[in-house]
């Protein structure tokens, strides 16, 4: 600011230098009228410094402060002197003697006339310098140019006081400035670090183990948003935890369970509590195969998990693939007392898929069906859709395939952990069901691979409803 009012302030003194020398551009037109040239003023180095001095007498930009007008040679003897000049004591002569001007000192005005190509005619024209060249015309013609040199800095007059004066109020108005901006930051600052400071503190206790942490920012920004995603985080690394400490206990009971049992026949068969016979050595082979059966299908949701659960999959016919497979399961089913029903409503559905693994999703979800649903009735519902709206390039559409029954059905708050890992609606496990919680998850595991998704709902047969999406290929 302070640069600002001091260049604007010598910009303003030239302008005002220039709009006072406006009378001798009229009088210097008048000269070159007379000839039609500068003939009279070529080298008339002090005509030229006498129609300045005289037109700047009496007010700042008076050449008495800066530097007199140069006299003629002539001039020697006092009575010579012209009237005007003759109460003042003319400096020494601004022509040395090779009749040219000498440099004012740096922080004097310097005047030149120039002809309308710029070059010099009379007055002082250090070409070290920068100039204000103002026209002179002459019926509508810039015949020449008077150049005022422009100050690097102003020494005198009442725009001095000014500056020194705005100078004054600029360093009040810095300090004001400086306090209002330390009364307003130490708050701000405050507002904006303590939220940092607080989600910080919550981001430690989390890498330490401790996610039940809660973060509420009453505010409407981006600190905000921040603490909400962090709930958010705190709140899936608590379900993430929770899940694994279930599973932690869910495979520790299944695997206690037939080891177990498997020890206890063979102990009672070591300690000949019961007879070596085939039928107890059958029993403990059950056990065996049991879990065995177990760690295979925990290997292969391990597989599935990592990427190692493999897939070939080919163009195939859904409905066709259904209709083959019901014959199998019909009978199946029949033996557990269970109906059968296909409702296909299309003739056709086109898939890219593993046929192997649709046979067991298949069967995992009937399985489950037997084990699991007391139901009588197990209905298998096919449907596509190939809504225009929802169709691109690529997108051809999905096929929908239900599968429902009318047995017990499950609590809606058991569906949506009916995929977890040995998860089971009962909370007892026993030997009966012989099943362990796998099925559904790898079912969704496979689903997942096919691009396409699974969900379990009530059926309006009064049981359970599995509905698979797939895409049309």
């Amino acid at each position: 600011m302070q640069w600002s009012i001091d260049k604007g302030m010598i910009e303003y003194v030239i302008s005002k230098e220039v709009e006072t020398l406006k009378p001798v551009l009229s009088k210097l037109a008048d000269e070159y009228e007379i000839d039609n040239s500068w003939r009279s003023m070529v080298g008339k180095n002090h005509k030229f410094g006498q129609l300045i001095h005289q037109k700047l007498a009496g007010n700042d930009f008076e050449i008495e402060k800066n530097a007199r007008p140069p006299r003629k040679q002539g001039f020697k003897n006092p009575a010579h002197r012209p009237p005007h000049l003759a109460d003042r004591r003319p400096p020494t002569s601004l022509l040395d003697n090779n009749n040219r001007p000498p440099f004012p000192p740096q922080r004097e005005a310097h005047y030149a006339l120039l002809d309308s190509k710029e070059v010099l005619i009379a007055g002082s024209y250090p070409a070290k310098l920068e100039y204000t060249k103002t026209p002179i015309e002459l019926n509508n013609q810039v015949i020449g140019f008077v150049a005022i040199s422009k100050r690097n800095e102003l020494t005198q007059g009442y725009e001095v006081d000014f500056i020194e004066q705005q100078q004054k109020y600029l360093w009040l108005i810095a300090l004001i400035v400086m306090l209002l901006v330390a009364l307003l930051t130490l708050p701000l600052a405050r507002h904006i670090v303590e939220p940092i400071k607080l989600i910080t503190r919550g981001m430690h206790k989390l890498t330490q183990g401790d996610y039940q942490q809660s973060i509420d920012l009453k505010r409407q920004d981006e600190l905000s948003e921040l603490s909400r995603d962090f709930n958010e985080l705190a709140l899936t690394l608590t379900k993430n935890e929770s899940a694994r400490k279930r599973w932690l206990a869910n495979i520790s009971h299944e695997l206690r369970t037939p080891v177990a049992i498997l020890r206890g026949e063979l102990e009672a068969m070591l300690d000949k509590v019961r007879p070596l016979t085939l039928s107890n050595i059958a029993s403990a082979h059950d056990e065996v195969k049991h879990l065995q059966r177990l760690i295979d299908d925990l290997n292969q949701l391990t597989s599935a998990d990592i990427g190692g659960m493999g897939y070939r999959k080919h163009a195939e016919e859904l409905v066709s693939l259904i209709q083959n497979e019901s014959t199998k399961y019909r009978g199946y089913l029949a033996d557990a007392g269970i109906t059968l029903l296909l409702d296909l409503a299309v003739d056709e559905a086109n898939i890219y898929a593993d046929k192997t693994r649709l046979y067991q999703l298949f069967e995992n979800i009937i399985n489950n069906c037997i084990k699991y649903s007391g139901a009588s009735e197990l209905k298998v519902s096919l449907t596509v859709d190939k809504t225009v709206e929802q169709l691109t390039e690529n997108d051809k559409g999905t096929v929908t395939l239900t599968i429902e029954d009318n047995g017990i059905g499950v609590d809606e708050a058991h569906l949506a952990h009916l995929f977890e890992y040995l998860y089971r609606v009962e909370d007892s496990r026993n030997r009966e069901t012989g099943g362990f919680g796998l099925g559904l998850s790898i079912c969704q595991h496979i689903v997942i691979a096919h691009q396409g998704k699974i969900n379990a709902t009530a059926s309006s047969l009064g049981g359970l409803a599995l509905i698979i999406t797939l895409p049309l290929a």
